[in-house]
């Protein structure tokens, strides 16, 4: 049974439209525990991805995408040119993961934040949360579909 999720990326770091270009990404750079767990242990190939803009005005989901490799140890961690070396982790002893994901469609139009409070099959969202800042969240699939609707408008 697949998982959902939605991944958080500033568009000006790494967009939708780079993944599309890319077609297959490195989801690298996650350095929040939680999140690591979650990318490590949970996170399976075949899990359907809401693409998420942050830090943009507006943010908000702007497509859909799908795990296509599980987690592995994040190399970038270990790099120390890299936008986040950690030396904590090492080839030996991996501290943090990433997974690999592909673009599967881009919405129509932007689902806003703003709008996003507003709809109440969303409400229960952790993205939603306050004081939520992680980078990736489990979603549901009713949020997922929910949010595919809109913005696509199917």
């Amino acid at each position: 049974m697949a998982g959902y999720w939605l991944f958080k990326s500033e568009p000006n770091a790494y967009s939708f439209d780079d993944l599309v270009k890319d077609e297959v990404a490195e989801w690298d750079g996650v350095r929040n525990f939680q999140v690591r767990n979650w990318i490590r242990d949970d996170i399976k190939v075949g899990d359907r991805v809401l693409f998420y803009h942050s830090s943009a005005t507006p943010t908000g989901v702007v497509g859909t995408a799908t795990v296509v490799r599980e987690g592995y140890p994040d190399h970038t961690a270990w790099d120390p040119s890299s936008e986040h070396p950690d030396p904590r982790s090492t080839p030996d002893k991996p501290l943090w993961y990433m997974v690999d994901i592909k673009p599967d469609r881009r919405f129509e139009r932007m689902v806003t934040l703003d709008e996003m409070r507003t709809i109440p099959p969303l409400q229960e969202m952790m993205a939603l949360k306050r004081g939520n800042r992680f980078s990736i969240t489990p979603v549901t699939q009713a949020e997922f579909d929910t949010l595919v609707r809109l913005g696509t408008g199917d």
